[in-house]
C-alpha cells in the first residue's frame, strides 16, 4: 500500500469520524440546553467518537465505499454512512414541539458550519505552504475539500423529510397538528424507507439514482456555495 493511498485513507477517516461526530454531539448538546438530559445521563453528550460509533452506520459501511472507491478509482468521491442515534426524550424539552424542532436542526447547521469552516481553514493552509513539510500542504487541502463534501452530504441526507431523519423531525414540528401526526406516524418504518431508497430503488428502476442525485443536484451545488462563502470562488 503507497502512502499517497495511506493518506487518501486517513484524509477521509478523519473527515467522515469529525462529520458524523459532532453531527450526533450537537443533538446532545441542544436537547440538553433545552431541558433534557436523556443523552448527557447516558454519555451521549460527548465529542469522543467511540460514543457514537454505529458498528454498521459508522464502520461496515462507509470502509465497504472506502475501499470500493480506492481500489477502483484511486481516491474517494463520496461518502455515506450514520451514528448511533442520539435519545431524546420530546417531552422533557421545555418546549417540546419547537424544541424537537430545534435539536433536529443542531446536527445538519453543525455540519454546514463545519463545511464552511474548513473552506476558512484552507486559506491558513495555502498562505504556509512554503513553510510546511512537503506534502503537507497537498494533504490538508484535500482534508478540508473532504470535510466540506462530507459534512454537506451528511447534512442535505439527513434533511430529507422522512421521519427519524432531522427533516422528518423538523417537518413534524412545523405542520399542523392532524398533518404532523400522520407523518409522525411514518417514523415506525421510515428507515426501511430510508434503506429502500438507497440500495433497492437503484436495482427496481433502472437509471435511478436516489443517493446520486441528492450528491449531484442538491450536495454539490451548497458545496459550490461553500467555497463562495469562504472565499474560494464559486
Amino acid at each position: 500500500m503507497t502512502a499517497p493511498f495511506l493518506a487518501e485513507i486517513a484524509a477521509v477517516a478523519i473527515a467522515a469520524i469529525l462529520a458524523i461526530t459532532l453531527h450526533e454531539a450537537a443533538h446532545g448538546y441542544a436537547a440538553r440546553a433545552l431541558g433534557d438530559d436523556t443523552a448527557a445521563r447516558l454519555g451521549r453528550v460527548s465529542l469522543n467518537p467511540l460514543r457514537h460509533v454505529d458498528p454498521v452506520g459508522t464502520l461496515l459501511l462507509p470502509g465497504l465505499l472506502l475501499a470500493s472507491q480506492l481500489l477502483t478509482m484511486g481516491r474517494v468521491e463520496a461518502m455515506f454512512g450514520w451514528a448511533k442515534p442520539v435519545p431524546v426524550d420530546i417531552w422533557r424539552l421545555r418546549n417540546p414541539r419547537w424544541g424537537m424542532v430545534l435539536v433536529a436542526a443542531a446536527g445538519p447547521a453543525v455540519n454546514f458550519a463545519l463545511a464552511w469552516a474548513f473552506g476558512l481553514s484552507a486559506h491558513g493552509v495555502i498562505a504556509s505552504v512554503d513553510s510546511l513539510p512537503g506534502g503537507w500542504a497537498e494533504w490538508l487541502l484535500r482534508l478540508a475539500a473532504l470535510s466540506m463534501s462530507f459534512n454537506v452530504l451528511l447534512a442535505c441526507f439527513n434533511l430529507l423529510p422522512i421521519p427519524p431523519l432531522d427533516g422528518g423531525r423538523i417537518l413534524v414540528g412545523v405542520l399542523p397538528a392532524p398533518a404532523a401526526r400522520l407523518v409522525a406516524r411514518t417514523e415506525r418504518f421510515g428507515l426501511l424507507l430510508v434503506i429502500g431508497l438507497i440500495f433497492l430503488v437503484p436495482y427496481v428502476i433502472p437509471g435511478a439514482d436516489p443517493l446520486g442525485w441528492l450528491q449531484r443536484e442538491v450536495a454539490a451545488p451548497i458545496v459550490r456555495l461553500m467555497f463562495l462563502l469562504s472565499g474560494h470562488g464559486g
